[in-house]
Parts: C-alpha cells; sequence; structure tokens
C-alpha cells in the first residue's frame, strides 16, 4: 500500500488545569512535564509523557484518567503542559496517534510504544512541537503483524 501522510500542526501551550485554550475538535494531543516561568510568562518543556487522540481534545484532557499517573511523573517543580493539533475524526487520528507514540514513546504510554500496527507512515510535526520529531517515517513491526503487543505500565 501507498505511505499515508499526516501534517501535524501543534497550537499554543496550556499549563493543566487551565486546558480551556485546547481545541474541543478531533485531534491529537501531547502531555508534556514543563516548568512555568511566571514572570516571562513561558513553559520551559523538559520531557514528553502522553500522546493521545480524542473527537474532543479538550473533553478528553480535562476528564483524563491516566492524570494521576501524568502527575506522578513531574519533578519538583514542574507542572503539566498540554499542546494539541487538529486532524479528521476518521481513522487517521487513530494511525498518526499511533506513529507519533511508536516515534516518541512517552514515558505514560502503553500501546504502539513497541509496535506499529500500520502500513508506512510519514508524520510531519510543526508549531508548538519542541519535544517532537519535525518529520519521520515509521513501518509496520513484526511484533504488530504477529499480533505481540509489548506493554508498559508505570
Amino acid at each position: 500500500m501507498a505511505t499515508q501522510a499526516y501534517q501535524l500542526d501543534f497550537a499554543g501551550y496550556w499549563r493543566e488545569p487551565i486546558a480551556s485554550g485546547l481545541t474541543a475538535k478531533s485531534g491529537i494531543y501531547a502531555v508534556c512535564a514543563c516548568v512555568h516561568n511566571q514572570l516571562a510568562n513561558t513553559v520551559t518543556l523538559n520531557r514528553l509523557l502522553y500522546i493521545g487522540e480524542a473527537g474532543d481534545v479538550r473533553g478528553r484532557v480535562t476528564n483524563h484518567e491516566r492524570l494521576p499517573d501524568w502527575k506522578r511523573q513531574l519533578k519538583a517543580g514542574e507542572v503539566l503542559c498540554l499542546n494539541a493539533a487538529l486532524i479528521a475524526p476518521d481513522g487517521a487520528r487513530q494511525r498518526a496517534e499511533a506513529a507519533m507514540i511508536f516515534k516518541h514513546k512517552p514515558i505514560c504510554n502503553a500501546e504502539y510504544v513497541d509496535a506499529f500496527p500500520f502500513d508506512t507512515t510519514r508524520v510531519t510535526t510543526s508549531g508548538r512541537n519542541a519535544l517532537m520529531h519535525p518529520t519521520f517515517v515509521v513501518t509496520r513491526t513484526e511484533k504488530a503483524v504477529a499480533g505481540a503487543y509489548t506493554r508498559r505500565w508505570i
């Protein structure tokens, strides 16, 4: 099959629990550990903790069952920082999410970290993507073909 390509333009950074700026539309979101400089109103991103997808990003992140797991990963002085990229609400969202997870391997993700079950996928990220590779290609893995997904639990 032909390579599927996705362009993900990540908009803004929002500190948890101030997620009101996140889109309520379909997209891919990222959760990072960051340090907030209140005087300069800036954030310094330290680590990518989680990547997910949702039909309503704001609603999903606000009520996410993994929020305690993300917070346990924070070091002294860090807060959660969120960003998102719009993507069509179809099968593309799951495939793009899987590619992002497989490439970046965030510590709080379990599925897709060690296996990619889709055909060749090219992802280009732009915008607020400081902890993400700007362009990458992933291909189906043998583990995915065999149906053996390895899960990590934190």
